[in-house]
């Protein structure tokens, strides 16, 4: 059976696809780690299957746009969601791999404006060449730039944007990490590495 919502803690996650422009070397997908959960969909739901899916969301800290894919190949539903959610008083996040306008094409970030408190997007690595040998995007080297300038648009419609990597990429990595995240202007999150 295809999960559209999953709680962590007391935040809820949102599945809306298993497409992704990336195929990371330590992305979940390839480990077992949530594989109770049933990440896999069949079927791709609609913003009416994801609410109705919804459990205990008074309850909820956050919900979050994450599962087994990029969640902005599913934006129409992705921000009927938020917009639901926000209704409710709830803060809402996606996690993203930052590329939009490869995926969409350009305006992306203003559509988030009102729908998204937090936009985290996954830096995964400091340079061009060593985010393609790490994350395979379709999109080749360029997905690193258009990561970049997808977060600084970001900051002009989102409260919150943030990168992320992970912490076993070592000391220099992030500080690197750190040098490229204040140019942009955001925060970044150092996150532990789930296997």
């Amino acid at each position: 059976m295809d999960t559209y919502t999953y709680t962590i803690g007391n935040k809820i996650y949102v599945n809306l696809t298993n497409r992704c422009s990336n195929d990371c070397e330590f992305c979940v997908r390839r480990t077992d780690a949530f594989k109770e959960i049933g990440l896999w969909l069949e079927h791709e739901p609609t913003a009416e299957e994801v609410i109705n899916s919804f459990e205990n969301l008074d309850a909820a800290e956050e919900v979050v746009f994450c599962g087994y894919g990029e969640p902005m190949y599913r934006l129409g539903v992705m921000l009927e969601v938020a917009e639901y959610v926000k209704g409710k008083g709830k803060p809402t996040r996606v996690n993203t791999n930052g590329q939009a306008a490869l995926i969409l094409g350009e305006g992306v970030p203003e559509k988030l404006c009102g729908k998204l408190d937090t936009v985290n997007v996954s830096l995964n690595a400091t340079t061009a060449k060593g985010y393609q040998e790490l994350c395979h995007s379709e999109f080749g080297e360029k997905a690193f730039y258009a990561m970049l300038d997808f977060a600084k648009e970001c900051k002009k419609y989102v409260p919150k944007v943030v990168f992320s990597i992970v912490d076993v990429v070592g000391e220099e990595e992030i500080a690197r990490a750190r040098d490229i995240a204040a140019a942009v202007g955001v925060d970044l999150r150092v996150r532990r590495y789930v296997r």
